[in-house]
């Protein structure tokens, strides 16, 4: 770390500079000309040169807000002396739209997937427990709790059995984007390809209706796909007796895989991004949109997310949509949001969490600015609805909340087979059915979490790795993780209390 600069530059027209390391007050900047007047955290932003109040603040050469107050060269620059304001952007549709110079068929990269029936790709193979409504919960997780480690003993093949359990399905609208959303994502669940078989429980008097969603999403029954209604069976003990023996049934069929060489045009990876600090932008961030790249090259798919966590940089997608029509889809729902989030302490209207805030972001503009470096540079090719089904290659972007849990199930309702999350302040994130690949954006958090995080992406910032080459990594780890390596928090087991479907909507 001495023979290496303490600030980072990332742009020679910014006006900020970033801190590498903990920087004490009175330290000489040599390459910037100037002294640091404050203590400065690591990930902290610092003035390059005397800033007017009003002067716009550039980091990466685009605006995170404007000078509150004059700020002099050396002084610690955050959410105390920026003003977040309306930022003027020019969507310029399509503009820069430059087509994906793919690698030909026969020299893609290739993974260990399991290919289904269908022709669809898993990336691991479970059996899923699940319900329409909260009602069946308990039921659901007693159900799936029975088949522990030893009861799978003889069925090496099956990842294991995952309960999908919720809060909603009933105290809401029957009709309407709510019910839809919902069953929408279930479904989805239901018919990933990692999901080799799904038992459904209702109580039997949800506004969910077991029928109703069955017909709705257009899921018919077999034998892999059974349903039970407590009601109807005399209640929860005899449900629970009645699944165990459908899941005992499942799993010699589901146990009947085996894992082939196939490209990785198979590969979707829902990319996620929660704690983040000042560094994320400037390493894990940015390597995993150079692993992205790669993947979109060899004829992956990358769905970006997270609406309100792009707001005041949604002109970069814009500017390399396909068309204009793709890129107003995206306007359409940022729009939607601001509307949604009107008058609301939210972070789309400026304020990030404590824990972004303490990690170095000022407000909504740069954490997006950050954020949004997980696309890479690849064309934007579609934008989707929450939890629908995402069948485009390339980049694609799909409409969710900022909250990682209700994102990352849209994404896997939408049929992404891996998850790749950053995080600098540090995540203990997990996923079902799809394992996830934690990403930590400095080297202090990734020693200090190392049973949590995949991949330190600290190395950038440590100056031991460029970006290219960390995109490399990453992109292995994709191959990797996806042929069946278990990721760290596969490890551990977490994922199952992950499951969030969005609760967009009121209760009655």
């Amino acid at each position: 770390m001495n023979s290496i600069s303490p600030i980072i530059r990332l742009d020679d027209n910014d006006n900020v500079i970033i801190a590498r390391i903990p920087i004490s007050a009175g330290t000489v900047i040599k390459s910037e000309s100037l002294s640091v007047l404050n203590d400065i955290d690591q990930g902290h932003k610092i003035a390059s040169r005397f800033l007017s109040a009003g002067t716009p603040i550039l980091k990466y050469n685009t605006v995170i807000g404007y000078a509150s107050e004059d700020i002099h060269s050396g002084t610690w620059v955050h959410s105390h002396n920026i003003r977040f304001d309306e930022v003027s952007k020019d969507y310029a549709f399509s503009k820069h739209y430059i087509p994906t110079n793919y690698i030909p068929e026969s020299e893609r990269a290739t993974f260990q997937g399991i290919v289904r029936e269908d022709g669809r790709v898993a990336t691991r193979n479970y059996l899923g427990v699940f319900v329409v409504g909260n009602c069946g919960a308990t039921t659901a997780r007693m159900i799936s709790n029975y088949f522990d480690d030893e009861r799978l003993e003889s069925y090496s093949n099956v990842d294991g059995v995952i309960p999908y359990v919720h809060e909603m399905g009933c105290g809401m609208e029957m009709t309407g984007e709510p019910m839809d959303l919902l069953r929408r994502t279930l479904a989805g669940y239901i018919r990933h390809p990692n999901t080799a078989g799904a038992l459904i429980i209702a109580l039997g008097c949800e506004r969910n209706n077991l029928a109703g969603f069955l017909e709705q999403e257009s899921l018919t029954t077999g034998k892999m796909l059974k349903t039970l209604v407590m009601q109807e069976l005399g209640g929860t003990a005899n449900t629970i007796q009645l699944g165990k023996q459908i899941i005992k049934k499942m799993l010699p069929i589901a146990n009947k895989i085996h894992r082939e060489t196939v490209s990785a045009e198979h590969i979707i990876v829902g990319l996620q991004c929660g704690g983040s600090d000042g560094l994320s932008g400037l390493s894990a961030n940015p390597a995993l949109g150079k692993a992205v790249d790669i993947l979109v090259r060899n004829g992956g798919t990358a769905i970006l997310s997270e609406t309100s966590e792009i707001f005041g940089v949604e002109h970069t997608l814009t500017t390399r949509a396909v068309t204009p029509e793709v890129g107003q889809k995206l306007i359409d729902r940022i729009n939607w949001w601001l509307e949604y989030n009107k008058g609301k302490d939210t972070q789309i209207n400026g304020r990030v969490s404590p824990g972004n805030h303490a990690g170095g972001l000022a407000n909504v503009l740069e954490k997006s600015l950050g954020g949004a470096k997980k696309g890479g540079n690849s064309p934007l090719m579609e934008v989707y609805k929450y939890a629908e089904s995402v069948t485009q290659k390339g980049l694609v972007f799909m409409d969710t909340p900022g909250y990682d849990p209700v994102s990352a199930t849209g994404q896997l309702a939408g049929g992404a087979n891996l998850i790749c999350f950053t995080t600098g302040r540090g995540s203990c994130f997990g996923s079902f059915p799809a394992p996830t690949i934690k990403l930590a954006s400095n080297t202090p958090m990734y020693l200090r979490m190392v049973n949590d995080m995949d991949i330190n992406c600290g190395a950038v910032i440590d100056g031991d790795k460029s970006l290219e080459q960390m995109g490399q990594e990453i992109f292995q780890a994709m191959l990797d993780v996806a042929s069946g390596l278990q990721s760290k928090s596969e490890e551990i087991g977490v994922g199952e209390n992950e499951f969030a479907p969005w609760p967009i909507g009121v209760l009655a």
